[in-house]
């Protein structure tokens, strides 16, 4: 029998399901169709997080889907405790595929199952076709030049990049099964004792400020550089991206200077982002830079250099002060509502 297609979700701090889950379950929904193999979606998390919510959201994009109720992640990463879980279904599947956003939480989680599980991982797909197996697309040297790549035995896990996929639900929902969480060290129906993750033991925890807009799920990011000068200088970032209902990000240069989380950081050693509309302020849009944020469907810049590379890909350029257009700007977007 083939081996089956599983969809590894990820929650937010609210429960709902996050949106590189959709478009993951998207994804792997169309695989299963072409490759004949079942799809199956899994849920794991603490009922206290509100997974019921999650379940019933993975339920309308795939054919089946397991939700499982861990404990909270109080001595081990969550990643940990996700992996552990989905080891237990997938053990003793020779030839089973598994897909997780390329999230930071999804990155941690497909480490651990690498390691538990003994399979290849392909990372930051950004298109998945099947061919035996999945063949997986990627950027490579700052998304200069894509590659194709497949595993030599047909399965493995993959992570896919945000944005890689319109998120559509499926024609009817699917059915949500409850599962127990397995236990380490119990021998399968396989043969094969399941995997049990390293002790990591959790030293600090860092919380985001909350009612700060995720830049992953931002329809419109306001993104402020090294142009921008100073912690001060992103008060016009700020506040422009108030107006606009944005969300606020950075090139790394002025996350590097400390004027802003890493968290906000958009780029190849960042986040990726796809939103309705980018503004870049006082960033010059180096490949590093231009990895994160390419595929926004309009790029507007602002930059005091008329050479800034930025200039090549902007859908409108501007040459000129920031912190004289961008009050301008504010002041205009308040006349025309009033």
């Amino acid at each position: 029998m083939p081996g089956t297609l599983w969809v590894v979700s990820e929650t937010g701090a609210d429960g709902h399901l996050a949106r590189i889950t959709t478009e993951v379950a998207t994804l792997a929904r169309g695989l299963g169709e072409a490759a004949g193999r079942e799809v199956v979606g899994v849920v794991v998390a603490p009922q206290s997080a509100g997974a019921a919510g999650a379940v019933a959201e993975l339920a309308a994009y795939l054919p089946r889907v397991l939700s499982i109720e861990a404990p909270a992640a109080e001595t081990s990463p969550a990643a940990a405790i996700v992996a552990a879980a989905v080891a237990g279904l997938v053990v003793g599947d020779a030839t089973a595929c598994v897909f997780i956003g390329a999230s930071p939480d999804g990155r941690d989680t497909a480490g651990f199952l690498s390691v538990m599980l003994g399979m290849g991982v392909l990372a930051n797909a950004t298109g998945v076709t099947w061919d035996g197996g999945p063949v997986v697309e990627k950027g490579v040297f700052g998304g200069r030049l894509i590659t194709t790549s497949s595993f030599t035995d047909g399965h493995g896990i993959v992570t896919v990049r945000l944005g890689s996929v319109v998120a559509e639900p499926a024609p009817t929902p699917g059915r949500v099964e409850v599962a127990a969480l397995p236990d380490p060290g119990t021998v399968t129906g396989a043969g094969q004792a399941l995997p049990s993750p390293s002790p990591v033991a959790i030293l600090d925890r860092v919380t985001e400020a909350g009612g700060a807009v995720q830049i992953e799920e931002a329809k419109v990011i306001v993104a402020g550089g090294r142009g921008v000068g100073s912690p001060d200088g992103f008060r016009v970032v700020e506040e422009l991206a108030a107006e606009l209902g944005g969300a606020v990000a950075a090139s790394r240069a002025a996350v590097d200077a400390g004027w802003i989380p890493y968290a906000r950081q958009v780029g190849q050693t960042g986040k990726i982002v796809k939103p309705v509309l980018y503004v870049a302020l006082g960033i010059s849009g180096a490949v590093q830079h231009k990895v994160g944020m390419q595929g926004a469907q309009n790029i507007v810049a602002v930059n005091t250099d008329s050479d800034a590379p930025i200039a090549e890909f902007a859908d409108v350029f501007v040459v000129g002060n920031l912190f004289e257009f961008v009050p301008a700007l504010i002041a205009e977007l308040r006349a025309r509502r009033a």
